[in-house]
């Protein structure tokens, strides 16, 4: 049989090309949007090709198995016919004379008739041109026997077995020679067995699975399309949940059931409104806050301006007071630009500096804010990564608060120490301290607490300690804590965590024995002479007056 394959190719005639694969472009030359599939469609579409494949695995190794297991059972069927008939003409007798079979025909008459053969197998005998076979009907459709040429290509081959494939049906057949004897022709003996039959049961096993693999899809692509919908559920409640949401409507959450994956999801999803829900409440807070704060002096000059007469001294009276609460007005926003720069990466950028010398800088600016006895407490010594900048900033800030808070006749102390990774700054009074009730409401925006810490009260917006902490909390692993000051007052400690090399943590050893005795609050410091307005040089604990 010859087997005819057309191919066809792709001609272009002259003048054109060939459209080059990818998206057409849509009206107006902008490229098409590819039609969107759901998550729920291609999961479906993963589990259909996984389980086609599968199964068309186990259909076809099916196959394979049982089409081996009928060869073989044929090679066995050939063999054993092949075998006896060797053993009947080595050992075999003529029942009608009890000798040895005197002629090739005898031979494979007696034997055709003492044979039962399968009802695919065909036995035949060849003596000459005659051919002996047995009464009974071969279910195919060209028998050996009656297909002369197909029985001459067994009798002139020089293989003893082999397969012949014929438009009729394929024969597997074995051939056994007999010699001939006193002028007796020779003869053969041919089994043949026609293998469509087997072949036949291993296809229609074959279809059979395909047929089974075709429901068994059908069922899968329904319960799939199910249980892929019920899975994805909860993601569908996630996205209708995040589309429902506004600025003004945070508080819809989503059930939360079971603990596989999808709960995790739902659970994070809470948190993360949970979050967006407070920051959006700080600020609404925040915005009212400032709102307020900048409304006040809005309303006072005003107020002033439009009461303003011609007398000189009350015109210069009002100028005054304009300009000072234009002066209020602009380190409000000085203050919140500075807070709202606090949420950019590059707020804080760390650098190594001498502790020592960080300590001493803020030492020296902030006795100039006001008349205190101010103290220097222990020094820390050693080399940390931290901002100076804004931890100037921020101590100078402190300060100032501590100033606010204070009298002439009070102390202020500033000091630092290095623990470990660990950098301590405070700045420590001995005023009239704060009350347990305000301390976790003092570092909140625009809060003062609800009673003033002493009589002279700054009438700021409350934004100074909240730029502390910005700054603290800035630095890695940084915080900004109010403790218990011996004797009265007040102590706001400034913590970071730096990294420092080897060489600075050898050279700190022996001081770190020292400042583990010297808190906030105590007396200890590093040797050395302190001069004010002098940098590089480590710092003396001692109390100085500014002037």
């Amino acid at each position: 049989m010859t087997t005819t394959i057309r191919t066809t190719t792709a001609e272009t005639t002259p003048g054109t090309t060939a459209d080059p694969v990818g998206p057409h472009p849509g009206p107006g030359g902008a490229p098409r949007r590819r039609p969107q599939v759901t998550a729920r469609v291609r999961i479906l579409l993963w589990l259909l090709v996984i389980m086609a494949v599968a199964l068309a695995a186990v259909a076809t190794t099916t196959r394979s198995i049982l089409q081996r297991d009928a060869d073989h059972r044929i090679a066995q069927l050939l063999a054993q016919e092949t075998g006896e008939f060797a053993n009947f003409v080595e050992h075999g007798k003529d029942p009608d004379t009890g000798a040895r079979f005197s002629t090739s025909r005898r031979l494979l008459e007696l034997f055709l008739q003492r044979q039962y053969s399968d009802p695919d197998e065909e036995l035949l005998g060849v003596v000459g041109e005659s051919v002996l076979r047995q009464r009974r009907d071969i279910p195919s459709a060209l028998p050996l026997h009656r297909d002369r040429e197909s029985l001459r290509h067994v009798m002139e081959s020089k293989a003893r077995s082999g397969t012949l494939d014929r438009p009729q049906g394929e024969i597997r057949w074995a051939r056994v020679l007999i010699e001939p004897a006193r002028d007796t022709p020779g003869g053969a003996f041919v089994v043949a067995v026609h293998s469509d039959r087997e072949q036949g049961r291993a296809d229609d096993v074959f279809r059979t699975l395909l047929a089974i693999s075709g429901v068994a899809l059908l069922m899968i692509c329904v319960i799939g399309w199910a249980v892929a919908g019920r899975i994805l559920a909860p993601v569908r409640l996630v996205r209708t949940t995040a589309a429902q949401l506004t600025e003004q409507d945070l508080t819809r959450r989503i059930p939360v059931h079971g603990r596989d994956d999808i709960a995790a999801l739902a659970e994070t999803f809470n948190a993360m409104l949970d979050r967006l829900e407070r920051a959006f409440a700080a600020q609404r807070h925040f915005v009212d806050d400032a709102g307020h704060e900048l409304r006040t002096p809005i309303t006072i000059v005003r107020g002033h301006l439009e009461l303003m007469g011609d007398d000189p001294v009350e015109r210069e009276e009002t100028v005054r007071l304009v300009t000072d609460e234009l002066d209020r007005m602009s380190r409000i926003v000085e203050d919140l630009l500075l807070l709202a720069k606090a949420e950019r990466p590059d707020f804080v950028s760390v650098e190594p500096v001498e502790l020592a010398e960080l300590t001493a800088d803020v030492f020296d600016k902030a006795r100039t804010i006001g008349r205190r006895h101010w103290k220097l407490d222990a020094v820390g010594a050693g080399t940390v990564r931290v901002d100076p900048q804004r931890i100037t900033q921020a101590m100078v800030q402190l300060a100032q608060n501590a100033v606010q808070h204070t009298t002439e006749d009070d102390a202020v102390r500033i000091g630092s120490r290095l623990t470990g990774r660990v950098v301590e700054l405070w700045v420590a009074d001995s005023g009239t301290g704060i009350r347990a009730e305000d301390a976790g409401l003092i570092f909140e925006r625009f809060r003062r607490g609800t009673v003033r810490r002493g009589a002279r009260g700054s009438g700021g917006a409350g934004l100074g300690l909240s730029i502390v902490k910005a700054i603290a909390e800035g630095h890695p692993g940084g915080h900004v804590a109010l403790r218990e000051t011996p004797g009265g007052g007040a102590t706001f400690v400034l913590a970071v965590q730096t990294d420092r090399s080897a060489e600075t943590d050898e050279a700190d050893d022996e001081a770190d024995g020292a400042d583990e005795a010297d808190g906030p609050g105590g007396t200890g410091g590093t040797g050395g002479t302190w001069q004010a307005g002098r940098t590089g040089q480590a710092p003396q604990a001692g109390e100085v007056t500014a002037p």
